[in-house]
């Protein structure tokens, strides 16, 4: 198994917070990789830079050049970038990338009159094209591109690359929605694209556990027609595609999601007060249906934080915290790290009918089981 771990924040705060949690849990996961999405961003990004897309992802010199022209000949101008390129040796097991990018761009003129879904289309299709030259060439890999978004992934023992990126030591990294996973891929071949948390449109999520229903869903989603559902190096991928269809594409809350991905039997939903709606949903969204065992945490466009379980039950869960911060872990040793000072007793475990929210205010845990009537909005 990997280990997760997600920080919600009030304030901004260090990526590398999260990175020691993950390795206070190590004995859960193997150190092959780190994963990072950072969303709710401090320093220049938030102060100067609001709305800007930024590019995340790793370059070798020729695919910076390379970068440079495409960004140019789509109009889009570089604001103010944070580009590193270690000069000590990496960490062991860690390739020779080159540099490790977060670019933040001035858009076109005109781009103020597309429509936030145009926008929205127009960001993905470049990010697709980029992997597209990228892996043509083996010079450019692109991880997200997105306002107030920067996504890090890199093979190696977390807390040996989060110190050799010094990803604690520039305050513009600094955070307010930190999700980190542990691991690499392990179900198919080593690749960064592989690593979770995956992001498309302001929607992210990372999942502990294996989805054997991976194929006819990956097909599915492929079937939509919707820019980005592709790639699928990682069985864990249609898990953020899923979110992104349930709250983008179909326009539910997030509470919806669980009513996707693990339906309420027939015999469930018989007194259910949203019974026509839900039988509904089941039957239309039928082949999204997982299978476990999955414990999902996720971030949305409005910094809402969740997580949920499936049915199986077998991979662990535990969010908790205190007014300004929550953390989302696999174990508690995990949120102990970070928020020792918390009231243990109010830490929550949700079992495979709960969806667990902490809102942008980070004010407190939100619960909901699939049992209870959903939103009016739905």
């Amino acid at each position: 198994m990997c280990r997760l771990f997600a920080l919600t924040s009030r304030d901004p705060i260090s990526p590398m917070l999260a990175i020691n949690a993950l390795n206070t849990m190590k004995e859960g996961h193997d150190g092959s990789g780190v994963g990072l999405c950072l969303r709710g961003l401090g320093g220049r990004f938030e102060e100067e830079l609001q709305g800007c897309p930024i590019l995340s992802g790793i370059f070798t010199e020729a695919g910076l050049r390379r970068l440079e022209q495409y960004t140019m000949d789509h109009g889009f101008k570089s604001q103010y970038s944070i580009l590193y390129t270690p000069e000590t040796e990496p960490p062991a097991g860690t390739p020779v990338r080159g540099t490790y990018a977060a670019i933040a761009y001035k858009v076109p003129k005109g781009w103020n009159e597309l429509t936030p879904a145009q926008q929205g289309q127009k960001l993905v299709e470049m990010r697709l094209e980029l992997r597209k030259m990228g892996e043509e060439e083996g010079d450019i890999m692109v991880f997200s591109f997105w306002p107030d978004t920067i996504v890090v992934k890199e093979v190696g023992d977390p807390l040996e690359i989060g110190e050799w990126l010094q990803l604690g030591a520039n305050r513009n990294l600094y955070a307010r929605q930190i999700l980190a996973q542990g691991r690499q891929n392990t179900n198919y071949a080593i690749n960064l694209y592989a690593c979770h948390p995956f992001f498309i449109e302001g929607v992210a999520s990372m999942t502990n556990g294996e989805n054997t229903a991976f194929i006819p869903i990956k097909e599915y989603m492929q079937s939509r027609n919707v820019p980005g559902y592709e790639g699928y190096q990682s069985d864990s991928e249609v898990f953020t595609h899923i979110a992104h269809y349930t709250t983008k594409r179909l326009g539910l809350d997030i509470r919806a999601y669980k009513h996707i991905i693990t339906p309420l039997m027939d015999h469930e939903m018989a007194d259910h007060p949203d019974r026509e709606f839900l039988a509904t949903l089941k039957r239309s969204c039928r082949k999204m249906i997982i299978d476990g065992p999955n414990c999902v945490i996720g971030t949305l466009d409005d910094g809402s934080m969740f997580m949920v379980q499936d049915r199986k039950k077998l991979r662990p869960g535990i969010v908790g915290g205190k007014d300004g911060i929550y953390a989302f872990s696999s174990e508690v040793c995990g949120i102990d790290a970070v928020i020792p000072d918390r009231d243990k007793s109010k830490d929550f475990q949700p079992m495979h009918l709960d969806t667990v929210i902490v809102g942008p205010d980070c004010k407190e845990i939100e619960t909901c089981s699939q049992k209870d009537q959903l939103p009016r909005q739905l």
